[in-house]
Protein backbone atom coordinates (compact mmCIF):
# COMPACT_ATOMS: atom_id res chain seq x y z
CA UNK A 1 0.00 0.00 0.00
CA UNK A 2 1.27 3.45 -0.70
CA UNK A 3 2.15 6.18 1.69
CA UNK A 4 -1.09 8.52 1.22
CA UNK A 5 -3.58 5.32 1.31
CA UNK A 6 -1.61 4.48 3.95
CA UNK A 7 -1.96 7.71 6.21
CA UNK A 8 -5.80 8.21 4.37
CA UNK A 9 -6.92 4.71 6.27
CA UNK A 10 -4.83 6.15 9.67
CA UNK A 11 -6.82 8.75 9.50
CA UNK A 12 -10.00 7.29 8.57
CA UNK A 13 -9.44 5.34 11.67
CA UNK A 14 -8.73 8.24 14.02
CA UNK A 15 -11.52 10.14 12.80
CA UNK A 16 -13.65 7.70 13.64
CA UNK A 17 -12.48 7.14 17.17
CA UNK A 18 -12.75 10.92 17.64
CA UNK A 19 -16.29 11.19 16.47
CA UNK A 20 -17.12 7.96 19.21
CA UNK A 21 -15.56 9.87 21.65
CA UNK A 22 -16.65 13.27 21.75
CA UNK A 23 -19.64 13.09 19.19
CA UNK A 24 -20.60 13.56 15.26
CA UNK A 25 -21.23 17.06 15.77
CA UNK A 26 -18.31 18.21 17.66
CA UNK A 27 -15.32 20.55 16.35
CA UNK A 28 -13.13 17.74 17.14
CA UNK A 29 -14.97 15.42 14.84
CA UNK A 30 -14.93 18.05 12.15
CA UNK A 31 -11.27 18.84 11.75
CA UNK A 32 -10.69 15.12 12.46
CA UNK A 33 -12.81 14.82 9.19
CA UNK A 34 -11.45 17.59 7.06
CA UNK A 35 -7.56 15.92 7.49
CA UNK A 36 -9.30 12.26 6.00
CA UNK A 37 -10.69 14.99 2.86
CA UNK A 38 -7.95 16.65 2.56
CA UNK A 39 -5.27 13.19 2.17
CA UNK A 40 -8.19 12.19 0.05
CA UNK A 41 -7.66 15.43 -2.32
CA UNK A 42 -3.79 15.21 -2.23
CA UNK A 43 -3.77 11.23 -3.32
CA UNK A 44 -6.20 12.37 -6.30
CA UNK A 45 -3.98 15.08 -7.52
CA UNK A 46 -0.80 12.93 -7.25
CA UNK A 47 -2.93 10.60 -9.75
CA UNK A 48 -3.90 12.96 -12.00
CA UNK A 49 0.01 13.92 -12.25
CA UNK A 50 1.12 12.80 -15.58
CA UNK A 51 4.67 11.56 -15.52
CA UNK A 52 7.30 13.07 -17.34
CA UNK A 53 8.40 11.68 -21.06
CA UNK A 54 12.05 11.32 -22.25
CA UNK A 55 12.35 14.74 -23.80
CA UNK A 56 10.80 17.02 -20.69
CA UNK A 57 13.41 14.62 -18.68
CA UNK A 58 15.94 15.28 -20.45
CA UNK A 59 15.41 19.41 -21.22
CA UNK A 60 15.23 19.06 -17.12
CA UNK A 61 18.73 17.80 -17.09
CA UNK A 62 19.66 20.19 -20.54
CA UNK A 63 17.61 23.23 -20.77
CA UNK A 64 20.62 25.17 -22.80
CA UNK A 65 20.15 22.57 -25.52
CA UNK A 66 18.65 23.37 -28.92
CA UNK A 67 15.93 21.17 -28.62
CA UNK A 68 14.79 22.04 -25.29
CA UNK A 69 14.63 25.94 -26.14
CA UNK A 70 11.11 27.72 -26.12
CA UNK A 71 10.12 30.88 -28.42
CA UNK A 72 7.70 33.03 -27.56
CA UNK A 73 5.14 34.03 -30.32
Amino acid sequence: MSDIKQKIEEELQEAREVCDIKGGGSPECAAAWDAVEELQAEASHQRQVKPKNSLEMYCDDNPEAAECRIYDD
